[in-house]
C-alpha cells in the first residue's frame, strides 16, 4: 500500500507538471535523467575497452551485437517504457490512482512477456541474423557465444527499464536516474570480471561481457520491485493481481506503433553495418566504435524525452493540450542543443572518443572511426531533436507520424549506402549517406509533430483530483 509521504510527493510533482513554468520544470526533471543516461555511457565505453583487450575479432563481434543491446534498451526503455510512463501519467493527470496502479502492474507483466519473446526469436535465429549482417568465421562464433548468454536473460533488462519508466510516469526522475547510476557502476565491474577473469572470476571472454551486463540489471530490478511493494510510487501497484486486457491496452496500443521507431533505428544501423562489412573487418570495427557514440545520443535524448513524456502525458490527461505542445518543442530544442554540442566537439577532436579504445598509432580501424565521426557527428543535433519529439508524442498517444519520420531516415540511409557501394565509392560516402539521413529525420519529425492532432483525455473543466 502507498504511504502518505510518497503520495504527497507524487501529488506535488503532478501539480508542478500542470502549473509550473514549462522550461524550468522540464529542465529540473530532465537534469537527473540526463545525468543517469550519460552515466550509462560508461557501460558502453568499458565494454569496448574490455573487448579491445580480447582482440580485433572480439571488438568486431561486439560491434556486430551492440545494435541488439540497444534494440532491447530502446524497446524496453523507449517504446514500451515511454508508453508506460505516458499511460501512468495520463491516469494521474486525470486523478485516477486506481487506474494508474493497475496499468503499472500490467506494465511489469508486459516486461516479462517481451523479454521471453525476444529470447524465443533470437536464440534459434541468431546465427542467420548475425551472418546476414556480415559476421563470419571467428567473429560470428564470438557473436553467437555472446547471444547464448544475453538473450535468455533479456527479461531482466526489460524489467529494470519498465520499472524505471513507472517512476518517470509519476514525475519522479531522481530514483530512475539512481537506478541507472547503479547499473552503470555495476555493469562495467561485472563485465570486466567475467570477461577478463579478474580475481576469483572465470575468464569467459566475450560471453562474460553479456553476463556482467545482465547481473547489474538483475540486482537493480530486485531493488525496484521491493520499493514498489512498499508503496514507493505513491499508489498501490500490487493490490489486484488479476490480469485484465483493458489495463494493458493503453500501453500496448501506443507501444505497438512506437516500437517501430527503435526497430527501424536499429535496422538502419544493421543495414549500414552490412554495407560497411564489405570494406573489411577493420572498417567494421572502426565503424562500430563510431556508431557506438551515435547510439549513446539516444539515451542523452531520452533524458529530455522521458521528462517530456511525463509532462505531456500529465497535461493531456488534464486536458491542457497547448501546454503539452509547448513542453514537446522545449524538450526538442534542449535535446538538440545537447547532442549537437557533443557531436561538434567529437567531430573536431575525434581522439576524445577514440582515445578510450585505441592506441595513438595509425591503423585502418582508427581511420574508419575518424571518418565516421568527422562526417556524421556534426549532425547529431537533428537526431536529438527528432528523438525528443518522438518521446513527447508518446505522452500524447500520437506516435504514428514520428515513427514514419524514422522510416524516412531508414530509406535515405539505405538508398545512399547502396548507391555508394554499387558505384565502388570510398567508405566516406557511406558516412555522408548516414549524415543525410540524420538531417532528414530531424526535419521529418518536426513536420510530424506539427501536423499531429493532439487531443485531451478529458474535458478541462475541473481541477485534477490527484493534484488538488
Amino acid at each position: 500500500m502507498p504511504n502518505d509521504l510518497s503520495r504527497d510527493r507524487r501529488m506535488a510533482r503532478t501539480r508542478a507538471m500542470l502549473e509550473a513554468p514549462v522550461a524550468p520544470t522540464l529542465g529540473r526533471m530532465a537534469a537527473p535523467n540526463v545525468i543517469g543516461m550519460v552515466a550509462t555511457t560508461f557501460i558502453s565505453v568499458a565494454e569496448g575497452i574490455w573487448a579491445s583487450r580480447l582482440g580485433i575479432d572480439a571488438l568486431a563481434a561486439v560491434a556486430l551485437v551492440f545494435p541488439f543491446v540497444m534494440l532491447t534498451q530502446t524497446l524496453a526503455g523507449g517504446a514500451f517504457g515511454g508508453s508506460t510512463s505516458a499511460a501512468v501519467a495520463r491516469a494521474l493527470g486525470a486523478g485516477d490512482e486506481d487506474r494508474a496502479g493497475r496499468v503499472a502492474f500490467h506494465a511489469l507483466l508486459i516486461a516479462l512477456g517481451m523479454g521471453a519473446l525476444m529470447a524465443a526469436v533470437f536464440i534459434p535465429f541468431g546465427a542467420p541474423i548475425f551472418a546476414l549482417l556480415g559476421g563470419e568465421g571467428n567473429v560470428l562464433q564470438l557473436a553467437l557465444a555472446w547471444g547464448a548468454v544475453y538473450f535468455p536473460g533479456a527479461a531482466l533488462v526489460w524489467l529494470s527499464q519498465i520499472s524505471a519508466s513507472l517512476m518517470r510516469g509519476t514525475g519522479n526522475m531522481l530514483l530512475p536516474s539512481l537506478s541507472l547510476l547503479g547499473i552503470s557502476a555495476l555493469a562495467p565491474l561485472f563485465s570486466g570480471a567475467f570477461a577478463l577473469g579478474w580475481g576469483p572470476f572465470p575468464s569467459l571472454g566475450v560471453p562474460g561481457l553479456a553476463l556482467g551486463f545482465l547481473c547489474s540489471h538483475a540486482i537493480v530490478s530486485a531493488v525496484l520491485l521491493v520499493y514498489f511493494a512498499r508503496g514507493g510510487l505513491g499508489f498501490a501497484i500490487f493490490a489486484d493481481l488479476r490480469p485484465a486486457l483493458k489495463f494493458a491496452t493503453p500501453i500496448l496500443k501506443v507501444a505497438s506503433i512506437a516500437a517501430l521507431s527503435p526497430v527501424q533505428t536499429i535496422l538502419t544501423t544493421l543495414v549500414v553495418t552490412g554495407f560497411v562489412a564489405r570494406y573489411g573487418a577493420e572498417a567494421l570495427a572502426g565503424y562500430g566504435l563510431g556508431a557506438r557514440l551515435e547510439f549513446l545520443m539516444i539515451p542523452v535524448s531520452f533524458g529530455f524525452g522521458a521528462a517530456a513524456t511525463a509532462m505531456v502525458g500529465t497535461n493531456i490527461g488534464a486536458g491542457q493540450v497547448a501546454r503539452a505542445r509547448a513542453v514537446a518543442w522545449t524538450a526538442a530544442l534542449m535535446a538538440g542543443a545537447c547532442t549537437g554540442l557533443i557531436g561538434l566537439t567529437v567531430a573536431i577532436a575525434p581522439d576524445l572518443w577514440l582515445g578510450m579504445f585505441l592506441g595513438p598509432e595509425p591503423s585502418a580501424v582508427r581511420d574508419a572511426a575518424t571518418g565516421y565521426l568527422t562526417h556524421v557527428a556534426p549532425f547529431y543535433a537533428f537526431m536529438g531533436f527528432g528523438l525528443a519529439l518522438y518521446f513527447a508524442s508518446q505522452g500524447a498517444g500520437k506516435v504514428l507520424l514520428p515513427v514514419l519520420a524514422v522510416t524516412g531516415r531508414l530509406a535515405i540511409a539505405t538508398a545512399g549506402c547502396a548507391l555508394a557501394v554499387r558505384a565502388g565509392l570510398p567508405l566516406e560516402w557511406l558516412f555522408w549517406a548516414i549524415a543525410a539521413a540524420m538531417v532528414g529525420y530531424g526535419i521529418f519529425a518536426a513536420l510530424a509533430v506539427k501536423l499531429a492532432r493532439w487531443q485531451p483525455d478529458r474535458v478541462p473543466d475541473a481541477p485534477v483530483k490527484a493534484a488538488a
